[in-house]
Parts: C-alpha cells; sequence; structure tokens
C-alpha cells in the first residue's frame, strides 16, 4: 500500500511518481484510508477525496486483506 501524501514533497512529485507507479503495474486501485474503501482509479468519487487520505493498492486482493470494502459507485458487481 502507498500513501499518496507520501509519494513526494510537493503535488507535482506526487504525481509524477504516481504515474510512474501505474506505468509499472504497482498501483491499480485507490483507497480512502479513513472510510476504508477502495475503488478503481478513474472513479468519480475516489477524484474528490482528500490527498492525505488517499491510498493506493497493487490489486483488489491488497486492499481486501487491509480491511478495505469495495466502492459502491465504481465496483457495483463485487
Amino acid at each position: 500500500m502507498y500513501y499518496h501524501h507520501e509519494l513526494g514533497n510537493n503535488a507535482f512529485e506526487r504525481s509524477k511518481r504516481l504515474l510512474l507507479l501505474i506505468k509499472a503495474g504497482e498501483v491499480t486501485f485507490g483507497g480512502n484510508r479513513k472510510l476504508k474503501i477502495f475503488g478503481r482509479l478513474n472513479c468519480s468519487s475516489g477524484k474528490r477525496m482528500l490527498a492525505k487520505n488517499r491510498v493506493f493498492f497493487k490489486n483488489e486482493r491488497e486492499a481486501v486483506a487491509m480491511g478495505y470494502r469495495p466502492c459502491g459507485h465504481c465496483m457495483k458487481k463485487r
């Protein structure tokens, strides 16, 4: 699990590092650490959350193992 605020010292560094992790396949889902919800990276609900609450996962199995539940908007069928 990656914490968004730990990916860099400023917004540009964090965005650049996150993009590299996505391209490398190390990040495929995002989550809200306060609400313990995870979903797809392009979810409109996830895009609205505060950066300090964002976490990222390699896969669904990792998110579930950490106690997160699927998003009701982008992952309804799960």
